[in-house]
């Protein structure tokens, strides 16, 4: 899908301004909180970040896990090498004690054997952890896709998800990463691509959304306004304003998850701090 396609105007106002570059993480950071933002993105030397959360180490096992099991020959793709792999590439780090770790480490292997089974042996990915980067309109949208399919000659975004909670249709809808990568892995790979997944590894769904011309378009927006408007601060920060005005804390019971939490005095008010393993699935 061009620009054309999309209904953009790439015209003198369009080159006279440099792209910016964007991740789906750093547009999240801002939308969520221009402190957390600064401090993730923009001061050197960067806050000391806090130690490791047990759900982010699982989601990053079954991620190379599932990495690593693509990397095989497709009839070696069986649950038993799926399962292998979870604890080739297990850590505890997060988890309250050996016994925790055990428990979710075994649901790991439980989770991508099971995904292993239901894989079509016939299919190969076009991408693993695929990195995109492209320009689409005012932006760069790049990120690392899980994993890129192709099915009926139009690619597919897959997004795995490990999370405790339930996942809708609505979520792949809403998804600006899911939709950053299929603007970019069009134009990368040069095919169509409008289908998004999210694979909820826990549950077994797959929760899957088409877009169409209008709904990248709209994503596309969002996506150039949150990019220009942190553009902006920085070009104001350079000049010498005020780090504190510019970035404004914005607090809220997402603050206990922060990774800067310690730096923030309003984040540690808006909500008490929890174990690293609070957010695991019971």
């Amino acid at each position: 899908m061009d620009g054309g396609q999309l209904g953009l105007d790439f015209g003198a106002d369009f080159v006279a301004r440099p792209l910016i570059r964007v991740t789906p993480a750093r547009l999240a950071a801002w939308e969520g909180c221009p402190r957390r933002y600064r401090m993730t993105y923009v001061d050197r030397p960067a806050p000391a970040r806090g130690g490791a959360w047990a759900h982010t180490t699982l989601g990053a096992v079954v991620h190379l896990a599932l990495r690593s099991l693509f990397a095989l020959p497709a009839p070696q793709r069986t649950p038993r090498a799926a399962a292998a792999l979870v604890d080739r590439h297990w850590t505890a780090e997060g988890f309250r004690d050996r016994e925790q770790a055990a428990e979710y480490q075994e649901r790991a292997r439980g989770w991508v054997a099971d995904y292993a089974a239901d894989l079509d042996s016939d299919a190969e990915p076009v991408g693993v952890e695929r990195w995109v980067s492209a320009p689409v309109g005012t932006i760069v949208a790049e990120g690392r896709v899980d994993r890129i399919d192709e099915r009926g000659g139009e690619l597919v975004i897959v997004d795995y998800k490990t999370g405790r909670h339930g996942l809708d249709v609505d979520d792949a809808r809403r998804s600006p990463a899911l939709a950053l990568y299929a603007l970019a892995a069009q134009r990368v790979l040069r095919r169509p691509c409008t289908r998004v997944e999210l694979h909820h590894l826990p549950t077994g769904r797959v929760l899957a959304w088409e877009h169409d011309d209008a709904s990248l378009r709209e994503h596309l927006r969002r996506a150039e306004a949150t990019a220009q408007r942190s553009e902006d601060t920085a070009t104001a920060l350079a000049a010498g304003g005020d780090p504190d005005l510019l970035y404004p804390p914005r607090p809220s019971a997402r603050c206990a998850l922060c990774d800067v939490r310690r730096h923030c005095p309003q984040g540690q008010a808006a909500a008490p701090g929890i174990e690293p393993w609070a957010v695991l699935a019971p």
